[in-house]
C-alpha cells in the first residue's frame, strides 16, 4: 500500500470535497445547510460498516465504497424515500492512496447514479469503520413502514430477474472455507455480496400498494420478525417458494434453507401487500428492473412458520446480530 502525507483537511479535499449542487452550504463548514423540499418528510438513516464484521479486508476498495452507500440507499428504499443527500464519517488506520482512490471513485459513482451528493463527515485515524448517514424525502403519509401488514396479505421478496436471495451468504461460506464453488460461479455470488443495489426504483413504485417493507440485511427470518412484531401478526412462509439464483439452487438443500432464510446481506425489500395486489405488484417490480416473488402470506396468529413442500414445519433459522455472531 502506498503511504501519503495528507493530513485531514488535505484527505477530505483530494477525495471527498465537491461542489455543492442542491446544498445551501456542502463540505467546508462547522455544519451543511440543506434545504428539504417544501411539504416533504425527511427520511433519515444511519449504517456503519466495521471491517471484519460488515466486510472483509479482501473487498476492494471501489466495491467497498459501492456497498457502504448502497447498504444505506437500501434503507431508504424500505421507507419509499427519494434519496437527496449524505454524509460520510470515515476511521482510517493510515491515509493511503490506493484504497481512498477506490473508495471514493466507487462511492461518487453509485451517488451520482442517484443524483445526491456527499455534504459533510468526519475523518480520523482508527481501525477501518465506515459509518454514512442518508437523508431522503417522501410525501406525508406515503412513507413505507413495518407497521402496516394485515392478516391476508401476500410477503412478497424483490430480486435480480432469474437470480434470488441469499447469494452473499453463500459467498460468505466458501470465505470461511465451509464450501467450494467453481470460479465464475464464486464471483457471481461474490459480486452480490460486495455489489449490492439498492432497491429505490422498487421501494418509490410500492407506495400506496405495500401495506408494509422492510429491506434484507439481516437474513430475512429476522427482517420479517420486526414487520410481524410491529404489525401485531404472524406469517407462514413456503420454503420452496423463495427466490434462488441458479448457483444457490444447486447447492445442498441445507445451505439453501440457510442462506434463504438467514443469509443476510440481500438488500432486497420485503414487503407485503394485498392478496389481490399480484398484478399490481409484478407491474411495479418490472417498471424498477426487477423481479418480484410472492413467498407466502401475513396470519393473524402470530409468529413465523415455515413450511416445506410437503407442508412440514421447518426449524426456523435465526436472522444476524451483531452482539451474538
Amino acid at each position: 500500500m502506498q503511504r501519503m502525507s495528507l493530513g485531514e483537511f488535505d484527505l477530505i479535499a483530494k477525495y471527498f470535497h465537491r461542489p455543492a449542487r442542491e446544498a445551501v452550504l456542502g463540505i467546508g463548514d462547522d455544519c451543511a445547510l440543506w434545504a428539504p423540499t417544501p411539504g416533504q418528510q425527511l427520511a433519515i438513516s444511519s449504517d456503519m460498516l466495521v471491517e471484519g464484521r460488515h466486510f472483509l479486508s479482501t473487498v476492494a476498495p471501489e466495491r467497498l465504497g459501492h456497498k457502504a452507500l448502497a447498504v444505506n440507499l437500501s434503507d431508504l428504499a424500505a421507507c419509499g424515500a427519494t434519496p437527496r443527500a449524505f454524509t460520510l464519517a470515515l476511521a482510517l488506520p493510515r491515509a493511503d492512496d490506493t484504497f481512498l482512490d477506490g473508495f471514493a471513485r466507487g462511492l461518487h459513482d453509485l451517488a451520482e447514479r442517484y443524483g445526491i451528493e456527499l455534504i459533510g463527515g468526519d475523518t480520523t485515524a482508527g481501525p477501518l469503520n465506515l459509518c454514512i448517514t442518508v437523508f431522503g424525502e417522501v410525501p406525508p403519509g406515503q412513507a413505507l413502514r413495518r407497521d402496516g401488514a394485515r392478516a391476508g396479505d401476500g410477503v412478497w421478496v424483490s430480486h435480480p430477474v432469474g437470480g434470488g436471495i441469499g447469494d452473499a451468504r453463500l459467498a460468505l461460506e466458501v470465505f470461511r472455507g465451509k464450501l467450494a464453488l467453481p470460479g465464475d460461479a464464486f464471483e457471481r455470488v461474490r459480486h452480490a455480496m460486495e455489489r449490492p443495489e439498492p432497491r429505490v426504483a422498487l421501494g418509490l413504485a410500492l407506495r400506496g400498494l405495500a401495506t408494509s417493507a422492510i429491506d434484507l440485511s439481516d437474513g430475512l427470518a429476522g427482517d420479517i420478525g420486526h414487520v410481524l412484531r410491529r404489525s401485531g401478526v404472524g406469517a407462514t412462509l413456503q420454503a420452496g417458494a423463495l427466490p434462488r439464483s441458479p448457483v444457490l439452487a444447486a447447492q445442498d438443500a441445507r445451505w439453501q434453507v440457510e442462506c434463504t432464510l438467514a443469509g443476510g446481506d440481500d438488500y432486497e425489500l420485503l414487503f407485503t401487500a394485498p392478496a389481490d395486489a399480484a398484478e399490481r405488484v409484478h407491474a411495479a417490480a418490472a417498471a424498477a428492473g426487477v423481479a418480484a416473488t410472492c413467498v407466502g402470506c401475513i396470519d393473524a396468529a402470530p409468529g413465523l412458520r415455515v413450511k416445506d413442500a410437503a407442508g412440514r414445519d421447518l426449524a426456523v433459522v435465526g436472522g444476524f446480530d451483531h452482539f451474538r455472531a
